[in-house]
């Protein structure tokens, strides 16, 4: 890699961790845990607040969506400004869950800017949508 193409990454993740308090790399990192029957998602979201985030779920495929917009001014003793930074970010990440989980089947919370997000398993789903059919 050339240095020039190293010196603006590093001058982009730098003014972007001064005004966010976070690097580019390794944002909406995620864990991802099953225990018994369901799956958690925990997706690091710091600085961000849930009414920043959306969820969405469209053919089998879990969207997250995050969109943050900051100002951040500096004025000196005299009320004059010195300096105003302005930031507007957006992050979205996707994982297929199946075509069998339905948007009522998730549950989600967000704690300390951690976004938990609870999906039921297909084999789970697909048990629990078992319908008996009437005999005319």
């Amino acid at each position: 890699m050339n240095y020039m193409t190293d010196r603006k990454r590093n001058l982009v993740d730098d003014m972007f961790t001064r005004m966010s308090g976070t690097s580019v790399e390794g944002m909406m990192r995620t864990d991802i845990r099953r225990k018994d029957d369901m799956y958690y998602l925990d997706i690091e979201l710091p600085g961000y607040t849930k009414d920043d985030v959306r969820i969405s779920l469209f053919n089998g495929t879990l969207t997250v969506t995050a969109a943050h917009t900051a100002e951040n001014e500096e004025k000196d003793s005299r009320g004059n400004l010195l300096r105003k930074e302005r930031f507007t970010g957006r992050l979205e990440r996707s994982w297929n869950v199946g075509t069998a989980i339905r948007d009522t089947d998730i549950k989600a919370s967000m704690h300390d800017g951690i976004l938990t997000i609870s999906v039921p398993t297909e084999e789970r789903k697909e048990k629990e949508e078992k319908r008996f059919i009437e005999i005319l």
